[in-house]
């Protein structure tokens, strides 16, 4: 088995994405325990890459720091905000027949595009790491195509995450992704073309 250090690269490729929110020590300490606890489980004679098989474990730690860790838990004030928010989106589909961008919801609220901004984030990363945590309990964690598939995926750019999460976990249409990333439906289609392509060769 190759030095552990080589992989520290996956680990970083995992928790890159939560340290905004989370302390990148941390996150890396806790990295490394997923990393030698795939060391110690790992069956080589099953035919799955180690970086793959390790992608299960460092992840799952990853994710269990992050839930039990108190600075997860979202603010009453944000959730009754989101709850107003998700209203007020639905009424106003109602009235324009499309999907309101962030910028109307915030301007028919009385409150700053950033706010609102902040509060879908916050909570959409909290559903976020729930949705990969129970997705990966769902997975046999010697399933090599499915480890294959999501060690891509943490390979992607910030961008090009949020755009795959957005079309396939929230299942956005591309118009409705183009609204959420604030870029282009044209933009939306080229980009997730050139992502899946890229998927599809490295896999």
């Amino acid at each position: 088995m190759d030095n552990l250090l080589e992989y520290e690269g996956l680990v970083y490729s995992i928790i890159n994405k939560y340290t905004r929110k989370f302390d990148r020590d941390d996150l890396y300490q806790v990295g490394m325990i997923g990393l030698m606890d795939a060391y110690q489980h790992y069956d080589s004679s099953k035919g799955t890459k180690f970086s793959s098989f390790a992608y299960y474990y460092i992840l799952g730690e990853v994710n269990k720091y992050i839930r039990e860790s108190s600075s997860l838990k979202i603010s009453d004030s944000y959730i009754k905000l989101k709850s107003k928010i998700l209203k007020t989106k639905e009424e106003m589909i109602q009235k324009l027949g499309r999907n309101p961008t962030n910028l109307e919801i915030a301007l028919f609220l009385d409150l700053e595009e950033e706010v609102i901004n902040q509060v879908l984030l916050a909570t959409d990363e909290v559903e976020s790491i729930e949705d990969d945590y129970n997705l990966l309990k769902s997975y046999d964690n010697t399933s090599a195509e499915v480890l294959d598939l999501k060690e891509e995926l943490s390979r992607l750019s910030e961008e090009e995450q949020r755009l795959i999460y957005a079309r396939y976990y929230q299942e956005l249409t591309q118009r409705e992704a183009s609204d959420l990333l604030g870029i282009s439906q044209v933009q939306v289609s080229r980009h997730e073309n050139k992502i899946l392509q890229k998927l599809r060769t490295n896999l």
